[in-house]
């Protein structure tokens, strides 16, 4: 009997200990909330560009075809090379070769082939970019895929933009709580989204990932001025957002 009365007590305990945690849960589910999102960029003047070239050979024999290729990616290599630039940091791995046909009713007439590489190349010093640009193209380029400005303290920029970006959704929540006659708690959730950057030569010559955002915009100082060239890189946007869910009190 004792041990029946034991194990109906300790029945009505455990009753007691789950009906307690479910009610603080649907307690704390039936606080009010507010959920935002804060979104920034940290305007940064870029210290090295990345160029995605592409050379394009015709010839009705292969052999010549990617003779003459092999001859501009050497030349244009050298060009590097005399900018300065390092071996690890211009990548020539992409080959592509296409026969060319006239379509015909009963056979096809093969014209001749078409062959492609690609060249990747980083430059760090800007100054030279104008005269890296030319050079190439000089050497027998004959296609631009990208230009890429960028900046190698991706990480340190993308940390402030997130910070910014937390405060522009903590005053988001703040505001739109005051307007309701509210206010802020503490924060319950929150989330990064996604991040990027964004130059203004990706509008003309290709796209690179970020976006443009809009609560907080800070600036890490003026771009610099051309030097002997056309060339002015301006700022990059490094950006990056959250979602945060605050308590309303």
């Amino acid at each position: 009997m004792p041990a029946t009365r034991a194990r109906v007590a300790g029945s009505v305990l455990l009753f007691l200990l789950l009906w307690a945690t479910t009610a603080g849960a649907q307690f704390m589910n039936n606080q009010p909330l507010i959920s935002v999102s804060g979104q920034a960029d940290v305007r940064v003047v870029p210290d090295e560009v990345v160029l995605t070239l592409g050379v394009e050979t015709p010839d009705k024999v292969l052999k010549n075809a990617k003779a003459a290729n092999d001859r501009i990616i050497k030349e244009a290599t050298a060009v590097c090379r005399r900018h300065g630039i390092e071996a690890q940091h211009i990548q020539t791995d992409y080959l592509q070769i296409e026969p060319r046909y006239k379509w015909g009713e009963v056979t096809n007439e093969l014209l001749g082939y078409v062959v492609r590489r690609s060249l990747v190349v980083r430059l760090k010093d800007l100054k030279q970019f104008e005269s890296l640009l030319t050079g190439m193209l000089d050497a027998g380029v004959n296609n631009v895929h990208g230009i890429d400005f960028r900046t190698t303290e991706l990480r340190k920029y993308r940390d402030q933009a997130r910070t910014l970006a937390i405060k522009a959704a903590r005053e988001k929540a703040e505001a739109l709580a005051a307007d309701a006659g509210r206010k802020v708690g503490a924060a319950t959730n929150i989330s990064e989204g996604g991040y990027g950057w964004w130059s203004g030569y990706s509008s003309w010559w290709g796209s690179r990932g970020g976006y443009q955002s809009q609560n907080v915009v800070q600036n890490s100082g003026p771009a610099p001025s051309p030097e002997g060239g056309n060339l002015s890189p301006g700022q990059i946007a490094v950006s990056a957002s959250v979602s945060m869910t605050f308590l309303l009190e």
